[in-house]
Formats: C-alpha cells, structure tokens, sequence
C-alpha cells in the first residue's frame, strides 16, 4: 500500500509539473496612424480680365469643380482646406456641399507642415490650392523637394500623400 502511494504521489507531482503552463508570446499592438491628403490646384479660372488678382471660375472650371466632386465622391473625406480666393473656394464647393462638410481656410504661405500633419493624423483630406502651392505643401509632407511649380493651365493634377506611421508615399495622378 506504502508503495502505491507514493507511486500516486509521484504521477500527480510530474502531472503538476507536465502541466505548467507555455510562456505566452507578448503580442505587439501595432499602432498604425493613417493619414490620407488629397491635393488639387482650383479649376480653371476667368481669364477674361486679368487685372483681377480673384477671379471666380470659368464654366469649365465648374464643370471641373463637378467631376471633382464625383471623383472623390467614394472617399471619405473628414477635412477639406482651401486657400481663401474665390476659385479654390468655388473649386471645393460641390465635395464640401456633397461631403456636408465646412471647408477652413489656410494661408499656404505660413502653414506649419508639422502642426497640420498632427492636426489631421488618422484623417482623410483635400486641400485646394494654387499651382505654387500645391508642391510645395506636398514637398512638405513628404520631406523632400520632388515637385515644382505646376503648368498655368494645370487645371487636372491630382496628388494624394499618404503618411503611415510617419512614413510618406505619394502619387500624383491627372483627370482629364
């Protein structure tokens, strides 16, 4: 009997000691920060006095403002900016009234690259500037100086920049 209990004893120590639990992996919660900027120069604009330093569009200018509209119309915008002329605002117009959303005017001369990349972390935004500016905010964005000035009459760029986790790609696309 002496020798079945500690036969007993020692199945139950080696079943406690063969049932010890495996290390659990430390799970790694990525934290990945998306963000999305869409960037389009205003559509055409009235040419037709050149005195004037704000125009409002051209009727192909609207019909462009339109087919922007349509173009973004599966992205889920949160945010869209305009420089505060008559045609950026005219350009943004249909996707603001389409996205129900107010467009904010930003000085492209004196934005802070930083301030707005944490001020729209884990968002999807337009921006509609000029043929000068537009580079160079997207240049900002992405650290280096890959863009130049846009043609006059470039009415149809589109370049979107994508920041993950700090990282920027980018493309530019024309719709024509």
């Amino acid at each position: 009997m002496k020798g079945i209990k500690l036969l007993l004893i020692l199945v139950l120590t080696l079943g406690f000691l063969g049932c010890k639990e495996d290390p659990k992996e430390v799970e790694q919660v990525v934290n990945n920060h998306i963000s999305t900027f869409y960037f389009i120069r205003h559509a055409e604009k009235d040419r037709s006095r050149p005195e004037d330093k704000d125009p409002e569009l051209n009727q192909s200018g609207l019909g462009r403002a339109m087919r922007w509209a349509e173009i973004l119309d599966n992205v889920a915008l949160d945010a869209i900016y305009t420089s505060n002329y008559k045609r950026t605002s005219m350009t943004a117009a249909p996707t603001a009234i389409k996205k129900d959303i107010t467009p904010q005017y930003y000085d492209p001369h004196a934005v802070n690259i930083e301030k707005f990349k944490n001020l729209n972390l884990d968002k999807n935004v337009l921006i509609v500037g000029h043929s000068n500016t537009i580079p160079q905010f997207v240049n900002g964005l992405l650290g280096e100086e890959k863009y130049q000035s846009m043609e006059d009459y470039d009415n149809s760029s589109l370049f979107i920049v994508r920041i993950i986790d700090g990282v920027a790609t980018d493309i530019r696309l024309k719709m024509d």
